[in-house]
């Protein structure tokens, strides 16, 4: 573990992490070595999927679809596991990823390179990554597997489809509010300034905690910097309030280094 030190740039510095407890692993180490004191609150709790019918009725199918594409590490994790349980990877099935992080989630699992955009880790970038491979230019009457959560941004299904393939969600988790979440020492480490940044990876995450946090939270948080790695949750943050929002685009790389030269400056 990096022992912190009273010259790393984060020295003496709360940050607060509400991701799911499984996937904050990477984001709570490169924050520890920068020598800030992380504050794990997860918000968000990763949960098997209330209907198992549509993944199983997927995988059914997986062998003849034409690629299977992957919406983000949880999915990677969940997804493969389930397929897994048939038998091994359907050695012709090609695979995307949304992102570069879903793409390593993909190698370290030892299945084949996953085409993924080089910038941008959305719907968006991947459909223009594709668009650019001369295999994937046309996609009518493509079976394209979409391993997904339950609910989530239909953007990357419907471009698909209004392009002529057939798009099958593989929902192989869901989200939800952890059971039980107490506030009181997050409030705490809000109200005596422990914690001096926030981190948030979806709005729904940003929601639960504004949800946890009761009445005064947005009022309690307005003064602190809140780091998310999206513009689409950066608005929805404005929005709700938290004009001090910082868009971290490019990964939890990032997402740090912008912490770091946030608190360079004050």
């Amino acid at each position: 573990m990096t022992s912190r030190t009273a010259d790393a740039p984060l020295a003496g510095i709360g940050v607060l992490v509400t991701r799911p407890r499984e996937q904050a692993g990477p984001l709570v180490a490169a924050l520890a070595a920068q020598g800030a004191d992380p504050v794990q609150f997860p918000t968000l709790a990763i949960l098997p999927p209330l209907d198992p019918a549509p993944l199983q009725a997927g995988l059914d199918r997986l062998a003849d679809m034409d690629l299977a594409i992957f919406i983000s590490p949880t999915a990677v994790a969940h997804g493969l596991a389930a397929a897994r349980t048939r038998g091994p990877w359907p050695s012709r099935l090609p695979v995307a990823a949304v992102g570069a992080g879903t793409a390593r989630a993909l190698a370290a699992a030892d299945l084949p390179p996953a085409m993924h955009p080089t910038t941008g880790e959305d719907s968006e970038h991947l459909l223009a990554h594709l668009a650019s491979l001369p295999d994937w230019q046309r996609m009518a009457g493509k079976q394209i597997a979409l391993f997904r959560g339950e609910t989530g941004r239909e953007t990357l299904a419907e471009a698909l489809r209004a392009q002529g393939a057939h798009v099958h969600y593989l929902p192989c988790y869901r989200r939800g509010r952890p059971p039980q979440a107490d506030p009181a020492p997050i409030l705490e480490g809000l109200t005596t300034g422990r914690i001096r940044a926030v981190t948030a990876y979806s709005a729904e995450t940003l929601d639960n905690l504004l949800a946890l946090l009761g009445p005064g939270a947005i009022s309690l948080l307005k003064p602190i910097p809140l780091f998310v790695p999206h513009p689409r949750i950066a608005a929805h943050a404005r929005a709700r309030g938290l004009a001090d929002t910082i868009d971290c685009a490019g990964g939890d790389a990032r997402l740090v280094a912008r912490i770091v030269e946030y608190f360079a400056h004050d």
